[in-house]
């Protein structure tokens, strides 16, 4: 059944015609995961937009988080002229924004005018790559975000104003899973959940969580392009449902170095013919499944050095491995064990890895795209995961750390053989320096700069 809120050209039209819909948005996102673009008269996207695109400059894809140009680029430059690119809606992501007054909105591919194809460093376009390396495969893959944020009584030009200074949280003591504190948050949580599941994003519950005023609110899982694009609709919605509410949300990985840091735990796995290809009779310790299961969890693990950046993508990200805090802080798997980076969870059909690397400020399509080329390579290459372990892996010294700065995992990324192989020579030069960049950018910094520069934005 089609999620409520999505529309098709026809329908659209229809909406226009009865002035049920204004306002069209057309967006992609930078490399923050932030939406882009324009908002079209309704009248005119449908005669024209809908079928020819537009256009957008091209320094989106080489801005820092205050939108200045950064210099270094081989895709886009001064010398350049920062010319356009071709923004072309991707009609099946068309939908109700439902949380805005008569506006719709659509999702675009960023295209190349000169040869007509994906520009290979937009985000979108990183992820569509592994997915077509998976349909060679004969695989689809399906995958889901669980996404924390923090939420505030404070609008963000009050947080903006105090300099992200003495915020008041929603809540009052740690309210994981506690309904009573829950219901003081209804208001908002209960719009969010309404006009999530009415613009084409389904929904299944919300709670509290463990730090205070953080909450969890889970949407269905889906193929994984149209997940990424719901997990980036999330975000704004909810960012935009507080602004009128004159309230702020924040998806910082780690906004108060005393409280529980955000996530975004990925869950994800491999279909062939509508069958879970993890699914299997092979014994891993306590997990029965696949060699697809086993080789894509081993390549998983094996690349997560390689690609860091891609599931903590700000240097703020690294503040949130702290052992004992539900973040995890090594490499490890167990079933259905919250304190491993991979917790395996399900049996049968429902078979699925959860990685608990990513924060809630990663971007989805790159995260996504990481996750998907690692396991790929592991099948590729049967490579063989560690013994599942059992007990607390934050008391198990021996085992490998995830990175522990952004500098230390883009240097990683930029001399990896793998990214090159998985993403292509151009992808990897571009986000190292995005990267680098935003390294430079916090090492020069002489204030609070992680709560000004990420507290609304990422």
């Amino acid at each position: 059944m089609e999620p409520k809120g999505m529309l098709d050209l026809q329908h659209l039209k229809d909406k226009v015609t009865n002035e049920e819909v204004e306002t069209v948005i057309v967006a992609f996102t930078d490399h923050y995961g932030r939406l882009v673009g324009k908002r079209f008269d309704a009248e005119f996207f449908v005669e024209s937009a809908a079928r020819e695109g537009t256009h957008g400059c091209d320094y989106l894809l080489t801005t820092d988080m205050e939108m200045e140009p950064v210099p270094g680029y081989e895709f886009a430059n001064w010398e350049l002229g920062y010319g356009d690119f071709h923004l072309v809606p991707d009609l099946s992501t068309l939908r109700m924004a439902s949380w805005l007054d008569s506006t719709a909105l659509v999702l675009c591919d960023v295209i190349d005018d000169k040869n007509h194809q994906r520009v290979r460093e937009a985000p979108r376009s990183v992820l569509y790559h592994q997915l077509e390396q998976a349909g060679q495969m004969g695989y689809d893959c399906f995958a889901a975000s669980e996404l924390e944020y923090y939420l505030f009584e404070d609008n963000y030009r009050q947080a903006f104003e105090q300099h992200y200074q003495g915020l008041k949280p929603t809540g009052w003591y740690l309210e994981d899973y506690h309904i009573l504190q829950g219901t003081r948050t209804e208001p908002f949580t209960a719009s969010a959940r309404w006009h999530l599941k009415n613009s084409g994003v389904p929904v299944e519950n919300s709670k509290g969580e463990w730090g205070l005023g953080q909450h969890e609110l889970n949407i269905r899982y889906a193929e994984a392009l149209d997940m990424a694009d719901r997990h980036v609709i999330f975000k704004q919605c909810l960012k935009e449902i507080a602004d009128d509410m004159d309230m702020a949300v924040t998806f910082m990985a780690k906004f108060d170095a005393e409280r529980a840091g955000s996530s975004c735990h990925i869950h994800m796995s491999l279909w062939h013919d509508e069958i879970n290809a993890f699914a299997g009779n092979r014994q891993f310790g306590p997990v029965e499944g696949s060699d697809i299961f086993r080789w894509f969890l081993g390549g998983w693990m094996a690349h997560v050095p390689d690609v860091m950046p891609f599931y903590a993508p700000t240097v703020n990200s690294y503040k949130r491995y702290v052992d004992a805090s539900w973040a995890p802080t090594r490499l490890a798997w167990s079933y259905d064990n919250r304190t491993a980076g991979f917790r395996v969870v399900g049996k049968g059909q429902s078979l699925r890895i959860e990685c608990r690397i990513p924060g809630a400020d990663c971007n989805p399509y790159l995260a996504y795209a990481a996750a998907l080329a690692s396991g790929l390579d592991g099948i590729r290459n049967r490579i063989e995961p560690p013994e599942c372990f059992l007990g607390d892996i934050y008391e198990a010294k021996h085992l490998p750390r995830v990175p522990s700065t952004l500098k230390e995992a883009a240097g990683r990324f930029e001399n990896s053989e793998f990214a090159r192989q998985a993403f292509g020579e151009k992808v990897v030069q571009h986000y190292s320096h995005f990267f680098h960049k935003e390294v430079e950018a916090y090492e020069s910094a002489v204030t609070d700069w992680e709560r000004k520069r990420y507290f609304e934005r990422i």
